[in-house]
């Protein structure tokens, strides 16, 4: 397969870079070796990453992205696997998101020789949309309210028993609230116990927080466009376990724009609008850069990719192609994925 090197220079990123005393990003087109939709991504280190997607699709690279491998799940290829978390080159969890049975959990301990199917979903209405880990046995899964009830699964011993934390002990959601399995990011985690869920649909853009790794747990409102069922929080972000993102809008409306975009420095207690993108849409996945000099995120959604230096004061476009997820590994490099297989790395320093 012939290796496609695109890098792209963005004048104005690079002057609004440059002013930050950042060096100016650079995009990197890859091969991923599928042509599916991309969904998900987990970055382990700057040479380990991990991305999934549909018809059952997964990809890793263990050399910085020189080079993916890619494969599918033996079993049903319409699965649908919008969530990875990877701890190292050979362990990898995947949860796909579909109503009923089809939202399961697998994992490989073998890099993808093998995939375990750990949990499949018992309840006919359910529907599974995000996961993250604290640690590889340390973890949880958000799904939509069922029956007026959340939905939140917990394993504490790497998915060999998962069960559901009793609904009494999480907030009441609204009828029809959940989470949107955009990019696998609508539940995010920072140690040594923090868990934040971000939800939408029933016309509430909430987080959900707890502190004590789900012993209990607390809700509240957000800015964030949250006027019809298709609306809410589709990805939030931490750079801490204080400053936050929280960011969605209308899925359904491609070319709309709204305040899709809030910011916390308080662990999530309360929120605040910031700037709204360029780009028009709802925004599917987020990743602060770690390490930046100053409070560094990206965004992206179908109408491309944006880059804040300013915690989100301003926004300036990184790229006009569609995307679902980004992720970043400690020393600023990244990786952004959508469609048609696609993957792109994003340098940042």
């Amino acid at each position: 397969m012939r290796i496609l090197l695109l890098v792209i220079a963005c004048s104005a990123l690079g002057r609004s870079a440059q002013a930050q005393g950042a060096r100016q990003p650079t995009l990197t087109d890859q091969v991923s070796g599928t042509t599916s939709l991309l969904q998900a991504v987990s970055v382990v280190s700057p040479r380990v990453a991990w991305v999934s997607g549909h018809q059952a699709t997964w990809a890793r690279t263990t050399d910085g992205g020189k080079t993916w491998q890619a494969a599918t799940v033996p079993g049903d290829t319409a699965l649908q696997f919008r969530d990875v978390a990877a701890f190292d080159e050979n362990t990898a969890y995947l949860m796909s998101a579909g109503t009923g049975k089809a939202s399961r959990i697998y994992r490989t301990n073998d890099a993808g020789k093998t995939w375990a199917l750990q949990y499949t979903n018992p309840d006919s209405a359910g529907f599974y949309d995000c996961m993250d880990f604290w640690d590889r046995d340390h973890g949880l899964v958000y799904g939509d309210e069922v029956d007026g009830q959340a939905v939140v699964l917990a394993t504490v011993d790497g998915g060999a028993h998962w069960g559901r934390l009793p609904p009494e002990l999480l907030p009441a959601p609204r009828k029809g609230e959940g989470g949107f399995a955009a990019s696998g990011t609508c539940l995010v985690m920072a140690r040594p116990g923090h868990v934040w869920i971000g939800t939408g649909a029933g016309r509430a853009a909430r987080v959900f927080h707890s502190a004590n790794r789900g012993a209990t747990w607390t809700a509240v409102e957000t800015p964030v466009f949250h006027d019809s069922a298709a609306s809410g929080i589709a990805t939030l972000a931490f750079r801490d376990s204080l400053d936050g993102l929280a960011v969605g809008g209308n899925i359904g409306d491609a070319n709309g724009h709204t305040d899709n975009v809030a910011v916390t420095s308080d662990g999530g207690k309360t929120w605040r609008l910031a700037a709204r993108p360029t780009m028009s849409g709802a925004i599917y996945g987020s990743a602060f850069v770690p390490g930046a000099p100053t409070p560094t995120a990206v965004i992206v959604s179908p109408k491309g990719a944006e880059i804040s230096t300013n915690n989100g004061v301003s926004w300036t476009s990184l790229d006009t192609r569609a995307y679902w997820a980004v992720g970043f590994a400690a020393n600023g490099a990244g990786w952004m994925v959508g469609p048609q297989g696609r993957i792109t790395k994003v340098g940042t320093r």
